[in-house]
Parts: C-alpha cells; sequence; structure tokens
C-alpha cells in the first residue's frame, strides 16, 4: 500500500508550487519515492529534525525545504515550505512547522 500525501493548508501547496523548476522536480522524486518506499528514506532526501521531518530538495535554482509529518494510517502531511538562503535552517521556519505539527497531531 502507498503511502498517501496531504498538504496542511492551500498555502503550503501554493509554496511548493512557486519553487524554481528544478527544486520542484526534485522535491516531486522525492515524494514520489516516498509514497511506494515510507517516509524515512534518510540521508541526503530527507532527514529526522525531533518529531518532524524535511524533505531536502535541491536544483540548480536553490535548495527548497518542506517539513513533514506522518499522521494516522499510511499518510504524510507537508507542513511547512521554503526556499533556503542561508546554510543553517532560520528558527522562525522551524518554529512554523513545529506549531503546525502540534496542531496537526491534535
Amino acid at each position: 500500500m502507498e503511502w498517501q500525501f496531504s498538504y496542511y493548508s492551500p498555502k503550503v501547496a501554493a509554496l511548493i508550487e512557486a519553487w524554481p523548476a528544478g527544486v520542484r522536480a526534485s522535491f516531486l522524486r522525492i515524494v514520489q519515492t516516498m509514497a511506494v518506499h515510507g517516509p524515512n528514506l534518510g540521508m541526503p532526501h530527507t532527514r529526522a529534525m525531533g518529531g518532524l521531518f524535511e524533505v531536502r530538495a535541491k536544483g540548480r535554482e536553490g535548495i527548497g525545504r518542506a517539513f513533514y509529518c506522518t499522521v494516522t494510517g499510511q499518510r504524510i502531511m507537508i507542513l511547512h515550505a521554503f526556499i533556503k538562503k542561508t546554510e543553517q535552517t532560520p528558527a522562525r521556519e522551524l518554529e512554523t512547522a513545529r506549531a503546525r505539527l502540534k496542531q496537526a497531531k491534535t
């Protein structure tokens, strides 16, 4: 049985749709692999971040990150997405994802 994906909100889906083509293509390849093999692909595709996981999409145009969690059944919810501009993940982006994780798990 394949894993199913959902977005926290239409805004999260729109953020990913607005990513540059190469970054978005990388994201879609990773998500398709996750649908078959499960949410924990490991580096360099996914990484655990203390209750959260991140998709690590990379293209010529830059780097995209999408935070996700697993929900009941074989469902993966994309909580937050952004284009990475600094080496470290900005604290504000991580806080947004963690706040949405709490709401999604309740």
